[in-house]
């Protein structure tokens, strides 16, 4: 029987979604775990403690800055982040690409949100976008 899943990955601005939330609690198993993060849209609602009570719920707000503390620790991430690109487990995706020349335009795209996923910036002459 299948009761649910395990994990729930939830963005910050999904999190101002009442009915988003309560049904990404919903579809949780018991002592299931829902992730949120992102920071693209000021403060989330607060969440009520008794609602992850009746399945033993986890929920966490991880900050990529407290598992980066030490110059040691930002090393081995960032070393586990490039091995795992160049073992093909995980792919790179650049969405958007602009000549540096152009960084006023890709800035305005950036704050108007004419963009999504990555917004990457070449030196002009560098290659053909």
């Amino acid at each position: 029987m299948d009761d649910g899943v395990k994990l729930v990955l939830i963005s910050f601005v999904e999190l101002y979604k009442r009915d988003f939330l309560t049904g990404s609690l919903e579809c949780l198993k018991p002592r299931g775990y829902m992730v949120s993060f992102g920071m693209s849209s000021g403060a989330v609602d607060p969440v009520p403690l008794s609602t992850l009570y009746p399945k033993s719920l986890f929920l966490t707000r991880p900050s990529l800055f407290e598992y980066t503390k030490t110059r040691d620790e930002l090393l081995e991430a960032a070393g586990e982040v490039f091995a795992n690109i160049a073992s093909g487990i995980l792919k790179v995706r650049v969405n958007h690409k602009y000549p540096l020349s152009q960084a006023a335009q890709a800035h305005a795209d950036l704050e108007s949100r004419k963009t999504r996923g990555s917004v990457v910036l070449i030196p002009d002459g560098y290659y053909e976008l």
